[in-house]
């Protein structure tokens, strides 16, 4: 890792802009190294995550691996694999599920971190938040019509629903995302990390 980009981590996980707002305070949840091939992009960290320090340590992680077709070990390996979530704190819990990353995050952090990751060859944008920032201009009219639009952003970037098991319905009303995007996406995460 890069002399700059250690001491940004630093700054990161030293933040306290969104204190006062943080049900259970501020804990930014990243990982990151110069060399990483893909970079993941998802919401925010969840209760569990936020408890562990680990990105994607849970239902929705295992799931996600499934999809990439990628053991733990290299999926936390921060030499192959980034992940940089939309807000880096957990933001608490609203009715239907967890509340939106906190903006503070995006505006201050992401532009300088994204820079100091001069080699991803793939973003895997999971999410409406993530995929609003990402793909900007060219996200479709919502999540389902974007991800149906994955040629329009391949091979940069793939964009995919949330892997929480709250999506269980939506996957059962789209079947061809299984066979059309992951049998994709999983040979291009086997191509990167060779």
């Amino acid at each position: 890792m890069s002399t700059t980009l250690i001491k940004l981590v630093k700054e990161i996980h030293s933040c306290t802009l969104c204190s006062e707002v943080l049900p259970l305070g501020p804990r930014p949840v990243i990982q990151v190294g110069t060399s990483a091939k893909i970079l993941i992009v998802g919401q925010a960290p969840g209760s569990r995550v936020h408890e562990t320090g680990i990105p994607f340590n849970d239902p929705s992680g295992d799931r996600l691996r499934s999809w990439m077709g990628i053991e733990k070990e290299a999926f936390y390996d921060e030499s192959k694999v980034a992940i940089v979530p939309m807000g880096f704190c957990f933001p608490g819990t609203g009715k239907s599920g967890d509340l939106p990353p906190r903006p503070e995050c995006a505006k201050t952090w992401r532009v300088k971190l994204l820079d100091q990751l001069p080699d991803i060859a793939l973003t895997v944008v999971v999410g409406q938040y993530a995929q609003s920032w990402h793909l900007g201009k060219y996200n479709k009219e919502n999540l389902t019509e974007t991800v149906k639009a994955w040629r329009d952003y391949w091979p940069m970037a793939i964009p995919l629903p949330h892997p929480s098991p709250r999506n269980n319905i939506w996957l059962k009303k789209n079947p061809w995302f299984e066979k059309e995007v992951l049998t994709t996406l999983q040979k291009k995460v086997k191509t990167l990390l060779k």
